[in-house]
């Protein structure tokens, strides 16, 4: 390049001639590295633009511009994508998978060991603290679910983690998570949390099976001792409601039976009283007639009665009496 001197003071300085035939070439090479600051936004993202390494503000989706690097720099999460994280095991690309034991053997309440897998689905709520409180956010999603199936699963003892209570350690790591990630101000929200395998150790499959099966001859059998204990129960006392009112109606008719045995009794000795003689002989007549039933009797009246036996119908069917 050419160059021409110039005196400033008592020093002689050497300078550049300016080149006017440069002047298309700069501004072409200016427009291109103003054009670098175009930029589009998915419309499951947002812009998120630094100047000079900072934030400064937020764009929505479309063609938006920035100033060229290294001015400002833009980052485009996708906000509404749904991301996933496999805790314990990996899926390959032919549609297999692989265990990562050293993420999913860990200790239940109990002291037991188990293998638990699990999927954790999640998605940016705040692009801003998604990009700058936390680096690599799908390492820390990762670690903050596994430290939180652990603790779940330590709080829970083996029957529940392999049978009735994945529900409950599914929600409770779902929470954990998310206090976690929270805590970090990592602008990160959990959308659901699903177990896909919860097992004994291969090393013990058969004897948890063993137990398994005891557990269940077990519960059939106290089935069976409830639905003979359901069957005899109601029986029996059914029989002895029964007896206690056979026993309850015995008793009110012997009761009232006795009553008017008494009743009888305390009439005929009121008319006894009125008249001794004739109430024995009618008391006489009537056992006669209750002991010889249906035989023809024939009363001969004493030469001091009078006649008052002949008044006593004893055979009303014979006509008259003898």
């Amino acid at each position: 390049m050419a160059t021409r001197r110039v005196m400033f003071g008592d020093q002689e300085v050497e300078i550049p001639e300016f080149n006017f035939k440069m002047i298309p070439l700069l501004a072409t090479a200016l427009a291109l590295w103003l054009f670098t600051g175009v930029y589009m936004v998915g419309p499951d993202e947002v812009g998120v633009v630094r100047t000079f390494g900072e934030y400064t503000r937020v764009t929505q989706s479309g063609l938006n511009y920035h100033f060229p690097y290294p001015i400002e720099q833009v980052n485009t999460p996708a906000i509404t994508e749904v991301k996933r994280i496999e805790i314990g095991f990996r899926t390959l690309n032919n549609g297999q998978y692989r265990t990562v034991e050293k993420e999913s053997l860990m200790l239940t309440g109990d002291a037991n060991i188990v293998d638990a897998e699990m999927i954790v689905q999640y998605k940016i709520k705040d692009p801003v603290a998604y990009l700058f409180n936390i680096v690599e956010p799908e390492l820390t999603v990762r670690q903050a679910a596994e430290a939180s199936l652990r603790t779940v699963v330590g709080q829970n003892n083996i029957d529940e983690t392999l049978t009735t209570g994945k529900f409950k350690i599914q929600e409770g790591t779902k929470i954990q998570i998310q206090l976690i990630l929270d805590k970090y101000e990592s602008g990160i929200h959990v959308v659901a949390v699903q177990l896909q395998d919860v097992s004994p150790p291969k090393e013990v499959v058969g004897a948890f099976k063993d137990v398994a099966s005891a557990k269940e001859d077990k519960n059939r059998m106290v089935n069976q001792a409830e639905g003979y204990r359901n069957d005899v129960i109601p029986k029996a006392r059914g029989e002895a409601e029964a007896m206690i009112r056979d026993a309850e109606g015995f008793k009110q008719a012997r009761i009232k039976r006795s009553e008017g045995d008494a009743a009888k009794f305390t009439t005929i000795l009121k008319e006894y009283r009125k008249a001794k003689s004739i109430t024995q002989k009618r008391l006489y007549l009537e056992t006669m007639e209750r002991v010889l039933p249906g035989i023809e009797k024939i009363i001969i009246p004493d030469k001091d009665s009078g006649n008052m036996l002949n008044l006593l119908n004893l055979n009303p069917g014979k006509g008259g009496n003898k």
